[in-house]
């Protein structure tokens, strides 16, 4: 007979197993992957949706300044090829979605519609005068999500 303590672990590991990985390729991303990766590593049945959210302004100005030969999609591949990384180091079942528009609002979209049982994204850090000055995607995620999330420093 098991405990009620042991039933509690059971249902918390078997809850997240949908989990929405937001990645924009940075060290704090990175950071959120690996801890996505060991919550999923907790049930066989989980698996991870890493999202990346492409801003048009960004992107023209990318392509402007950096006068690269690489197609849009073909660049945010290589900035998630540390995640997948982690990920297949965890051995974790994953897949990638490469979405456009307005980071927050469209990374907020997605896991309404998606309904992910659990949201992990990085933290970028910003102090709280700058995020005032200049928001923060990880803050206005956070603040409008009806699902679990982890804010991974």
């Amino acid at each position: 007979m098991s405990s009620w303590s042991d039933s509690l672990v059971i249902e918390v590991i078997t809850m997240y197993q949908n989990i929405m990985l937001a990645a924009d390729g940075s060290d704090n991303s990175i950071r959120a992957a690996r801890e996505a990766a060991r919550l999923a590593n907790c049930s066989d049945d989980s698996t991870i949706t890493i999202v990346f959210v492409t801003d048009f302004d960004r992107v023209k100005e990318s392509v402007l300044y950096k006068g690269t030969q690489d197609s849009p999609d073909r660049t945010y591949r290589k900035q998630l090829k540390p995640i997948e990384m982690v990920l297949r180091e965890y051995d974790v079942p994953y897949n990638v979605q490469i979405l456009h528009g307005e980071p927050a609002s469209v990374l907020i979209d997605y896991a309404h519609t998606e309904l992910f049982d659990l949201v992990v994204i990085g933290s970028r850090g910003l102090n709280s005068f700058q995020e005032m000055i200049l928001g923060s995607v990880s803050h206005k995620v956070i603040k409008r999500l009806s699902c679990p999330a982890l804010l991974v420093k």
